[in-house]
């Protein structure tokens, strides 16, 4: 598929800070997703670009910035851990969603059987090897096949405008 106007549409130019205020209005869930650095040390960080792609081959998406650090461990290492965080989570998610080495200090991580740490007690893990990469403007999207994961009980933490929600536990 070739760049540039489609179906003779001409391009327009879209305001940055009004597209990121737009895209705020979809609530996602909340990820941590970590890999290994090409030195073996994990690496990690809160991710919503993040969804299933396939059942059959069991095939997951995640967007990763090309200015994070942890952009190199995806190549690097061939595989990543996608931990889906609960209600009551949301310090996992802030403490990945900063910079810098210090997001593992102290934590105590499950690691799966191909070396990728997991968030404890979130409602999901799965660990994934890199199947595809494919450049997106200023993020890699990476499909991963699944290839183990476990499931617990529990509510989502959710993001919508810029923070944290939950869901109302009234509603249907």
């Amino acid at each position: 598929m070739e760049d540039g106007p489609k179906n003779g549409l001409p391009e327009t130019a879209v305001d940055p800070k009004e597209f990121r205020r737009a895209l705020s209005q979809f609530a996602s869930g909340v990820t941590v997703v970590t890999t290994r650095g090409p030195e073996g040390l994990p690496q990690g960080l809160t991710v919503s670009a993040f969804c299933s792609v396939s059942l059959d081959p069991p095939l997951v998406l995640v967007c990763v910035d090309h200015r994070s650090p942890t952009h190199d461990g995806f190549d690097s290492s061939g595989v990543f851990g996608v931990s889906v965080l609960a209600e009551g989570q949301e310090d996992w998610s802030r403490r990945f969603s900063t910079g810098g080495p210090d997001k593992f200090a102290g934590a105590t991580l499950a690691i799966g059987v191909h070396g990728v740490a997991f968030v404890p007690g979130a409602l999901a893990h799965l660990e994934c090897r890199v199947r595809w990469a494919h450049d997106a403007g200023d993020h890699t999207i990476y499909v991963g096949e699944v290839l183990g994961l476990s499931v617990a009980p529990g509510r989502p933490l959710l993001y919508h405008a810029s923070g944290y929600r939950r869901l109302d536990p009234g509603g249907a």
